[in-house]
């Protein structure tokens, strides 16, 4: 898939991985539009990422992930602005130690890391489909192996209880529910789906207060056994260029290779019901 002439969306693109990879689609030919909440911050990665990609066609537009309405406004002024998108990557993520709200009253690990980006694909996938063969590439985590059991149903906002890593492995389960349904809900020669783990990356997830001083310590104490964002970005870098994976949907990969997710992952039942479940919720939030 040779990305001249592409348009490439990736969410949360100003830091880590997810700058890491427009930095390397960009450097591939794509046009790279990517997300950031803050203004200062995106305008910071802009310059970086079009000074190290040697690229001008790189872009970045305002995007909140926690607001429905942010989510809506700027997928219309994406839509507007651009003709086609053959790759939108779902990067974008957080893990927090207080349970928190999203605008529209979901907590908040829950509703950026899964419900934002639900709709936001469900909001471009008319385009995808426009722009075929084009993929979406969901980045998960090996987290998703500790999620405690797996989703409740009965709390999906953890108002009974909450334990962030906890939560955020349930996000991350979310996003391989997230993947193998919208890739069984496809035509695959028009769009094809895929999640990944990036691996331990030594970047600011977490490290910025979101889980408290021991979160912070816990991110020091393993970033020597950390990879660098370039490395983490390797696998969803893959994915949305290289050949290797035309027409492959709905798989989990590491490391640019298959990977076996966790059997609860597998299960295609909870799939289905994750599904129709966050259908729900995003239309009795008015979105």
């Amino acid at each position: 898939m040779t990305m001249n002439g592409k348009v490439v969306l990736i969410t949360g693109g100003n830091a880590g991985v997810g700058k890491e990879t427009a930095v390397g689609l960009a450097r591939e030919g794509a046009h790279v539009v990517f997300t950031s909440r803050d203004p200062a911050r995106g305008a910071d990665a802009l310059a970086d990422i079009r000074k190290r990609s040697g690229s001008d066609t790189v872009e970045v537009m305002p995007l909140d992930l926690a607001s429905f309405a942010s989510i809506r406004t700027f997928s219309e002024a994406f839509l507007a602005s651009h003709d086609r998108l053959d790759v939108l990557v779902n990067n974008a993520g957080l893990v927090q130690q207080q349970r928190a709200l999203t605008d529209d009253g979901f907590e908040m690990t829950f509703g950026v890391n899964h419900l934002g980006h639900f709709l936001l694909t469900s909001l471009l996938l008319d385009r995808l489909c426009a722009s075929a063969p084009a993929r979406v590439v969901v980045v998960s985590s090996h987290a998703h192996k500790h999620a405690g059991g797996g989703l409740d149903f009965d709390d999906l906002q953890s108002e009974r209880a909450y334990k962030s890593f906890q939560v955020y492995g349930k996000t991350k389960l979310a996003n391989i529910y997230f993947t193998r349904e919208q890739a069984r809900r496809v035509d695959p020669s028009e769009v094809t789906v895929n999640a990944l783990h990036p691996g331990f990356v030594a970047s600011r997830f977490g490290r910025d207060g979101d889980t408290g001083r021991l979160g912070d310590v816990a991110m020091v104490l393993g970033r020597p056994f950390a990879i660098s964002p370039e490395k983490g970005a390797l696998t969803s870098i893959w994915l949305a260029s290289s050949p290797d994976v035309e027409g492959t949907t709905g798989g989990y990969f590491y490391k640019c290779k298959p990977s076996t997710p966790s059997k609860l992952a597998q299960d295609d039942e909870i799939a289905r019901r994750l599904w129709a479940v966050s259908d729900e919720l995003v239309a009795g939030a008015g979105a």
